[in-house]
């Protein structure tokens, strides 16, 4: 006699009944947090903040950009906005890293306010602070919400424990006003059963504010001004704006110049889960480890050269011809700035090479042969015993030529 699923495969095969959804078990996913605080933070955006007018009683919808930190669950960012627009998103995370500091990643969704991902590939406005600040961007796989578990977790405390059961608020400001209280709560009084019932402030260590005054912080010069909220009906004549971002002097405008003809592009793409990226038919291995990372590609024709938050990774020989570079220029790509490889000026560079089974090293594409090198007493170099074993560090003046 057939077993049970052996008789609904055979009715779902031929259409009689509709295959059920399979919920994945809990063990299916496995927990994952980082070892420190400020290494990553989670970011997301809920709705649920009800603002009613008193006059003619409307209601309307706002939003809440809500951020913790992985490590200790610590709410960085619980800002209000009345609109979830992308200068609004980027201006409360400026608001966080100007109070706790830079960390060293940002977890996000897909959404057009954290990336430009499935649009035309350009880089959008909170992919530019994270770039100029060394800050990697990971976003997660569509549809995936369990990736960002810790932040949606945070949201649906928030929506129970505050947004279910306060009402509507007469402005922006009674709203920040409950959430500030709440989250002050949240952060110092609440036990946390992943945290072994500690509160996440007694777990959560901000960056060291002499470290924030030496790196300092660069933000774009549009946020020097962020949109001003819908203050409270009694207080529309007597209201003060809302703090705005600190414009520093020397910011660059937000426009970026036009693309030369043949000059260097500058675009960003994000890492498969596969670790294979794929740009103009040419394929960049960066691993899994990588999967979900912003990479910004700096190419012309004679090189490409890989970043993740501002550090170059990968350098290699373009493939790109003055059409391709017009053609990513087009499709959401920026005028390069300066190549990230240091200036030579006839300095020497110290670098690392292994000798092969048959005596040979590879420097700049080429194969130089171990006996090449330079083997006199003034730079100190002495031939290994063994051919395969690791080459001693080599100083390469202007006699060589080497990348």
């Amino acid at each position: 006699m057939p077993s049970r699923m052996t008789v609904y495969r055979i009715l779902v095969r031929h259409g009689l009944v509709e295959p059920g959804v399979r919920r994945r078990k809990r063990s299916d996913y496995k927990r994952w947090q980082r070892d420190r605080p400020m290494q990553l933070w989670q970011m997301d955006i809920v709705g649920g903040v009800m603002l009613v007018d008193p006059v003619t009683g409307e209601l309307a919808e706002a939003k809440v950009v809500t951020s913790v930190d992985d490590h200790s669950r610590y709410c960085v960012i619980a800002s209000v906005v009345q609109r979830a627009t992308g200068r609004a998103i980027c201006a409360a995370f400026v608001r966080a890293l100007q109070r706790f500091g830079v960390p060293e990643e940002v977890l996000t969704d897909n959404g057009k306010q954290f990336t430009d991902r499935f649009g035309h590939g350009g880089e959008v406005l909170f992919d530019r602070i994270c770039r100029e600040n060394g800050i990697a961007h990971r976003l997660t796989q569509p549809a995936s919400p369990t990736t960002t578990g810790k932040v949606e977790r945070f949201d649906q405390t928030l929506r129970r424990e505050l947004l279910d059961d306060c009402g509507a608020f007469e402005s922006i400001g009674a709203a920040q006003a409950a959430l500030d209280a709440w989250v002050q709560e949240y952060n110092s009084v609440r036990p946390h059963q992943a945290l072994d019932m500690q509160s996440p402030g007694d777990r959560f260590t901000p960056v060291p504010e002499q470290e924030r005054d030496v790196l300092g912080l660069r933000v774009p010069g549009v946020l020097g001004l962020v949109p001003q909220q819908r203050p409270a009906p009694a207080e529309q004549e007597s209201a003060e704006p809302v703090a705005a971002v600190p414009e520093l002097p020397d910011q660059e405008p937000v426009g970026h110049l036009p693309v030369e003809h043949g000059g260097p592009v500058e675009f960003e793409r994000v890492v498969p889960a596969s670790g294979n990226l794929q740009v103009a038919g040419k394929q960049f291995w960066l691993g899994p480890a990588r999967s979900g990372l912003t990479v910004t590609f700096w190419a012309d024709t004679q090189v490409i050269h890989l970043l993740i938050a501002g550090s170059r990774i990968k350098s290699v020989r373009s493939h790109l011809s003055v059409a391709d570079l017009a053609q990513l220029a087009a499709r959401g790509g920026r005028a390069a700035g300066p190549s990230p490889l240091p200036a030579g000026d006839g300095a020497a560079f110290e670098v690392d090479r292994t000798v092969n089974n048959h005596g040979l090293v590879g420097l700049g594409g080429r194969q130089v042969r171990r006996a090449r090198l330079r083997t006199t007493s003034e730079r100190g170099w002495r031939r290994p015993r063994n051919a395969s074993t690791q080459a001693q560090p080599q100083w390469l003046g202007n006699g060589h030529q080497a990348l």
